[in-house]
């Protein structure tokens, strides 16, 4: 491997603020600013805040999404609804 072309590789906690989850794995994204988090071990790590984790996903958690399907097809009727054949 080449020298110096590769990014820091190193411990990083993502955190997942909706669902209140947080996990420490190694990774070569970088956190934005100083923001930083201190572990269940005592030390302090950078920390990555997302959306979306394993434990918030539907399709992960099982959960599905209420999904609004009966408006939506009632207004598809109302907007090209058939007109009557003369």
């Amino acid at each position: 491997m080449k020298r110096d072309i590769h990014p820091p590789y190193g411990p990083v906690v993502f955190r997942d603020k909706a669902a209140g989850f947080a996990f420490l794995t190694r990774s070569t994204a970088t956190a934005t600013g100083d923001r930083t988090v201190e572990w269940e071990d005592g030390r302090t790590y950078p920390v990555i805040d997302v959306e979306i984790s394993s434990q918030s996903h539907p399709f992960y958690t099982g959960t599905a999404r209420v999904v609004d399907t009966a408006g939506r097809i009632e207004r598809f009727e109302r907007r090209y609804a058939r007109r009557e054949t003369r």
